[in-house]
């Protein structure tokens, strides 16, 4: 079966995908990783940045003997698999994004960093709060939270410029909700165009939480792609 590597979001695991390995398991040999110091998995030395969880994906490929996969990347798992494709094409098959930023410019860096505060988080969403604790750690959820906010801070400065969409040859798939207010249409559409191989997909109805799109809408994607 073919290999297919699942790349979790911000503030995500791997566990986010289980109900969707399952779905899959008859069709391809699905693999889910953490990032580093997400779902309780160590925190490694290095920062956190696209740049350092790429290089953990391909360590992970590596230790696996997987020569190339193709990949599914739900929001930041996405922007990995890009960053995979423009420096390490031969790695990389096929890749679906769903939900995935890509306008960094200084605004937008703003913006995500304002939601990333763990004491406003805990004091104004606290079962948001209680969750990432139950998921990452009743300490760590914080730690994870201020680094997600400089990994942000670290992508208005290091980021894919148009150049080097336009030299990411993969078949590609960016996909987003409809009712996502994380992404807009516009910078999804406009990264679209700047791809060679690329199309566009929106999905009616789906909101931006992994959580709240049915897995069967996204098993039915995955096997009518890859």
């Amino acid at each position: 079966m073919k290999d297919l590597l699942l790349l979790h979001g911000a503030l995500g695991s791997l566990h986010q995908f289980d109900e969707l390995q399952k779905e899959l398991s008859n069709s391809y040999k699905t693999h889910a990783i953490n990032f580093s110091g997400h779902g309780r998995a160590p925190s490694l030395a290095h920062a956190f940045t696209i740049q350092n969880f790429a290089h953990e994906v391909l360590q992970w490929m590596n230790t696996h003997y997987l020569e190339k996969v193709d990949i599914f990347g739900y929001s930041m798992g996405g922007y990995v698999a890009l960053w995979l494709a423009r420096f390490y094409p031969d790695r990389v098959g096929k890749i679906y994004t769903l939900g995935t930023k890509l306008n960094w410019n200084e605004v937008e860096v703003e913006k995500e960093i304002k939601m990333l505060q763990p004491e406003k988080v805990e004091l104004k969403v606290p079962a948001f709060a209680q969750a990432l604790a139950q998921l990452h750690g009743e300490r760590e959820w914080k730690s994870l939270m201020s680094k997600t906010a400089l990994l942000m801070k670290d992508l208005g400065h290091h980021h894919l410029e148009d150049q080097d969409f336009v030299k990411i040859k993969q078949p590609i798939i960016l996909a987003r909700g409809e009712r996502d207010s994380m992404v807009t249409r516009e910078e999804t559409e406009y990264t679209q165009r700047l791809l060679p191989n690329a199309v566009y997909k929106e999905l009616e109805g789906v909101e931006h939480p992994l959580d709240k799109v049915p897995t069967s809408l996204v098993v039915e994607e995955i096997k009518s792609f890859f």
